[in-house]
């Protein structure tokens, strides 16, 4: 009996990320999203199983490109993009229905790089025993060590920014104590989860966004002090019983305004990136508003141009010394992004720092 599953726009809404290769955005997605819904709809095959199946594709495809023959090479590249589609569909099932599991996410990541390295294996080494060419032989070495590199390098760099954001909210916990501490948000997730929104040309749409003012941990403590100090002044005052309740709710409600809203603290991490190139921002607006992440070539793309556009074209080593250049330039500017991202937390951190030295002095003279 098929499943009550939602309508296929409801779906990509559950099921397609936000922000995502630009291979998968417009190859991908268009086919992989509707096929989960059937698949969730009439079958009960579960995100490991479209794991396997994308891993044994992976493997036929490897079979494939070790014929070395170019007949055998455009089967090779059909196949391998299929696997990458199977290879998608079990994280979009997994979302759909709920049945994700962290075994499941390492089985998924070990398999594909076992397919990378098996298929690398497979494709230079049969163009190797075609031609007799040890170029072949170092580019799969290098295939193989450009993939790990990738996953290695966001994996630290996804620790670095985490360690950063866990240590500015820890200073944000200890230097705003009071029950009405302001929340803390980051501008990459702000902008994250509304793509619509342009920092640097729409300043109408970004305004809710951010604070009213940058962020200075002074005047968020001075504020904090003043609440607490009318707060301790008001709950001493006399009750005033014999006013009339109408009365009291009348002088209240003209005399004591609501408490303004306090918007979220904003830290930007990129801000020097941001203000060294503005017409990078411009282009990542631009790129997602339409689904598609900055990071151009990721290895994502690096795997499709050595495994379905070399050997489609009959171009292996071509395709793949330009793939490999690219992720590579692509790489040392996320590199360099990072730099400049601890420099924005280094100037962080050291207004906290300030901030609290400048906190005895201030509560002397108030008080």
């Amino acid at each position: 009996m098929p499943r009550d599953i939602p309508p296929l726009a409801e779906v990509r809404r559950i099921t397609e990320k936000k922000r995502d290769a630009w291979w998968t955005v417009m190859l991908v997605d268009p086919v992989a999203t509707p096929l989960v819904r059937w698949i969730a709809k009439y079958t009960r095959a579960t995100p490991n199983q479209l794991t396997w199946g994308a891993f044994l594709v992976g493997l036929g495809s490897a079979a494939c490109f070790a014929q070395g023959d170019w007949r055998w090479l455009l089967l090779g590249a059909v196949l391998y993009h299929v696997s990458f589609i199977f290879d998608c569909m079990d994280g979009k099932l997994a979302r759909l229905t709920g049945t994700g599991s962290v075994f499941g996410a390492w089985l998924d990541f070990v398999f594909d790089r076992i397919r990378v390295l098996v298929c690398a294996v497979a494709l230079m080494g049969g163009q190797y025993a075609r031609t007799d060419d040890v170029l072949y032989l170092w580019l799969a070495l290098a295939v193989a060590s450009l993939d790990a590199l990738r996953y290695i390098d966001s994996l630290e760099i996804f620790k670095i920014r985490h360690g950063m954001r866990k240590q500015i909210k820890a200073r944000m916990r200890a230097a705003r104590k009071a029950e009405n501490q302001a929340e803390l948000a980051f501008m990459e997730d702000l902008l994250r989860e509304n793509p619509e929104a342009d920092l640097e040309t729409d300043r109408d749409t970004v305004a809710p966004l951010e604070p009213a003012a940058p962020l200075e941990p002074m005047a968020a403590l001075e504020s904090t002090a003043a609440l607490e100090s009318t707060a301790a002044l008001e709950s001493t005052a006399p009750l005033e019983t014999t006013r009339p309740v109408e009365a009291t709710a009348t002088l209240e409600s003209t005399a004591a305004p609501a408490p303004a809203v306090r918007r979220p603290a904003v830290v930007d991490l990129h801000q020097e990136f941001r203000r060294r190139f503005p017409w990078w921002v411009r282009c990542r607006n631009f790129l997602q508003r339409h689904r598609v992440r900055a990071h151009l070539i990721s290895g994502i793309e690096f795997q499709m141009g050595v495994f379905i556009i070399g050997p489609a074209v009959d171009a292996v080593v071509a395709t793949t010394v330009v793939s490999g250049v690219l992720l590579l330039v692509f790489e040392l500017a996320i590199i360099y992004k990072l730099l400049l991202s601890t420099r924005d937390f280094t100037r962080t951190i050291n207004s906290f720092e300030t901030a609290e030295e400048r906190i005895p002095a201030t509560t002397s003279v108030s008080s």
